[in-house]
């Protein structure tokens, strides 16, 4: 009922948020991934819950409509999940809070009312895009008061320094922007993570827009749209690449990002292709399944447009564990 193969798609949004404002994960990105995959879950067993009926017909070996699961049992794990989701949120800090609010409310407003409407894959769309909000925010808050990997080195708090001198351990040469005082005292705002939460709404929204022919199929128009998609979000995140201001020479992360790219449009390009060119149900899940998991790649090659390529590396170590997981339990 929890698909634990698509939970691996769920760290590289805080990860990704978390270079999109310039930061190194820290404190808050753990507590907003801690958050991100209670409330994942929660949406998991809450859409089975809401659909039970339905599975009943369509797909009756669900765990709820074979028996395995009894329905009040699914709705209140899909409450605990969410309480559990709002309280590591809430020690990331009030903003945190507050977008994570925002995030449970869009997933069970999307499980109940919204899921077989045209609002639909807007309102998935929407989720992600908060997720990797939240893992923007929560970041951002940890470094301002100091409690994330930054403020544990002193970089938070630099010493006072006079007008138009750098500090002393710091050559002048280099640029304030480039020098870790500078990267660590300029506030940093989840604004700044707005583009990369577009990009990966965008894709979110493609992939939902298919899963809704996934039980019957017969859609070619949704699976050629997503594969449309997904060559445009590829050309956007590449063009979108920028050098880390926080280096003091350019990094040569142009490589990983292209690397990371490429894994994006080959996870998710073939199956896409596969179900436009046969909309059966098994290719139209098999596309849903590898929408799914090319978020992973996305997440990194948004790390890595960033500057972050080291960040994406780690993201994308969880794609083995991802395809591992998917031949055993299903991702959709």
């Amino acid at each position: 009922m929890l698909r634990v193969s698509a939970l691996f798609s769920v760290p590289g949004d805080a990860i990704a948020g978390a270079a999109a404002i310039g930061r190194r994960p820290n404190a808050g990105t753990a507590l907003a991934v801690g958050a991100s995959l209670c409330l994942y879950e929660a949406g998991m067993a809450l859409n089975d819950w809401a659909d039970r009926d339905e599975d009943a017909v369509d797909r009756p070996h669900r765990p709820i409509p074979s028996g395995r699961v009894a329905p009040g049992a699914a709705l209140a794990a899909a409450g605990a999940l969410t309480a559990a989701g709002l309280a590591l949120a809430a020690r990331a800090g009030r903003p945190a809070l507050a977008v994570a609010s925002g995030l449970a409310a869009t997933v069970w407003a999307y499980d109940l009312r919204l899921k077989h409407t045209k609002l639909g894959p807007a309102a998935m769309a929407s989720a992600r895009a908060l997720d990797l909000l939240l893992g923007a925010t929560a970041t951002g808050t940890a470094a301002a008061t100091g409690s994330g990997t930054a403020g544990r080195g002193g970089a938070a708090h630099p010493a006072p320094v006079g007008k138009g001198t750098a500090p002393a351990s710091i050559p002048a040469s280099i640029p304030a922007s480039a020098s870790p005082y500078a990267s660590a005292s300029v506030p940093a705002t989840p604004r700044a993570a707005l583009p990369a939460a577009l990009l990966l709404g965008a894709h979110t929204y493609a992939v939902t827009s298919v899963s809704r022919h996934e039980a019957q199929g017969g859609s070619t128009v949704a699976p050629l749209a997503a594969l449309a998609a997904t060559a445009a979000l590829g050309a956007a995140v590449l063009r979108g690449h920028r050098e880390p201001a926080r280096s003091t020479t350019a990094t040569p992360d142009r490589l990983p990002l292209t690397a990371f790219t490429g894994a994006y449009l080959r996870t998710a390009a073939p199956p896409l292709l596969h179900a436009a060119l046969n909309p059966s149900p098994p290719l139209t899940r098999r596309a849903v399944g590898g929408g799914i998991r090319a978020m992973i790649p996305l997440q990194a090659a948004l790390a890595a447009r960033a500057g972050a390529p080291f960040g994406g590396l780690a993201v994308m170590g969880l794609v083995p564990l991802a395809r591992s997981l998917a031949r055993k339990v299903s991702p959709t």
